[in-house]
């Protein structure tokens, strides 16, 4: 090649090189400028920055930075499309950015999509197969039900850093989803003992106790959240154990309309002074306090109530104390007339009819009527089978 040929040549790849950084300066000023507008709050101005910087610079070592700040600009505008497409842009210009793609899988996975989650935590595996990747992939594993691949992932972090809590915490949550509760209670204590800074497990550990329905043990994770000054998780554990507890009857109130306490051969006039005209009839109530939010129209169901004599075994449990009945006792209808539900004061009004024999010397025994309901709580969940119905002799039960 002569003189004059490899001077054109130089010249022409010190002008690209010139014109190279010229643009690389103007990208990364238009990065400065979007980061400067993020930190502002200004997400509008922040994106036109970012998108500029990243269509100049898009070969500079930079533009996958600008590319990730681009969707995080996205996403605080609530436009997650473009932030995904933002990510997507990212892996065009940098395709081993394995940190990207777990990112992009927690978009995903936020979205409740775990295939599309899955998808991208395996591609960062395959860039980079470190606990980190693994851990994100195995959640998304576990939330599409593939306990076993979820398992083979942990199993993989434990091997290679037995050391670190995130394999027992994982392994744990692979348990727990399966309702294999001691198994997590294990893993998640293991986990706590790598790393007594891993509040997460705390929180884990009290779900799986209250699903176990071992509330008190639950509560104990709930005080240990809260010494430990986390208060969010504490309060999202107890709103947890507040869901999944049963609901209960926890007492009824004292009323002139029934008064529950009076036991055998309590004349029925003693109810209501109405009742001592013959074959009178009136209409009674009580009133049952529950521990939680009912479901309305369950309780509210006359057909989910049983009004009953007591027929306990023990001593003293059953109607007018197992002994015969007299044929002047009177007798209350299966079911209630009525039941009205207050939300606020967590209160169900029982209404039923008692009805005056001929002769009106009609006998009861209120402590030994049993009131009980079947029906179930704001959630969905049935009661509790302890703490189902109220006498005035055994009070809950």
């Amino acid at each position: 090649m002569g003189t004059s040929a490899i001077n054109t040549a130089d010249s022409i790849f010190s002008a690209t090189l010139t014109q190279s950084n010229g643009l690389e300066s103007l990208a990364n000023a238009a990065l400065q400028r979007g980061i400067d507008a993020f930190t502002s709050k200004d997400y509008e101005g922040a994106v036109k920055e970012f998108k500029r910087a990243v269509g100049i610079g898009r070969g500079s070592s930079f533009a996958a930075d600008a590319a990730q700040f681009l969707a995080m600009s996205y996403l605080q505008l609530d436009d997650t499309d473009n932030a995904i497409k933002a990510y997507k842009s990212a892996f065009q210009v940098d395709p081993y950015r394995d940190d990207l793609h777990v990112k992009l899988g927690n978009l995903y996975f936020a979205q409740g999509k775990y295939e599309d989650a899955r998808a991208e935590f395996a591609e960062a595996v395959r860039l980079n197969p470190g606990t980190v990747n693994r851990y994100s992939l195995g959640q998304a594993y576990i939330e599409l039900g593939r306990f076993s691949d979820a398992e083979t992932q942990y199993n993989e972090i434990l091997r290679l850093a037995p050391q670190e809590a995130g394999g027992y915490l994982g392994m744990g949550l692979v348990y727990s989803r399966q309702g294999k509760h001691e198994e997590a209670i294990r893993e998640f204590k293991q986990a706590i003992r790598v790393d007594e800074d891993l509040y997460d497990a705390y929180a884990q550990m009290g779900y799986s106790y209250a699903d176990m329905g071992d509330m008190e043990t639950a509560q104990d994770m709930v005080d240990s959240l809260e010494r430990l000054d986390q208060a969010d998780l504490a309060d999202t554990l107890s709103r947890y154990m507040y869901k999944v507890d049963p609901p209960k009857m926890m007492f009824a109130e004292s009323s002139n309309s029934f008064p529950f306490s009076l036991g055998k051969g309590t004349p029925l006039v003693a109810l209501n002074s109405y009742l001592m005209n013959p074959n009178a009839s009136k209409t009674l109530s009580i009133k049952i306090q529950f521990d939680k939010e009912m479901d309305r129209d369950s309780i509210e169901n006359p057909a989910n109530w049983q009004i009953s004599r007591a027929t306990g075994q023990g001593p003293g449990q059953a109607y007018n104390f197992g002994l015969q009945v007299s044929p002047n006792e009177a007798k209350l209808p299966p079911i209630p007339s009525s039941v009205t539900w207050d939300a606020e004061n967590l209160t169900a009004t029982v209404y039923f009819t008692v009805t005056q024999n001929a002769a009106a010397n009609a006998t009861i025994d209120p402590s030994h009527i049993e009131f009980k309901f079947s029906g179930k709580d704001i959630s969905g969940l049935k009661m509790n089978p302890k703490f189902d119905q109220f006498s005035g002799f055994n009070d809950v039960a």
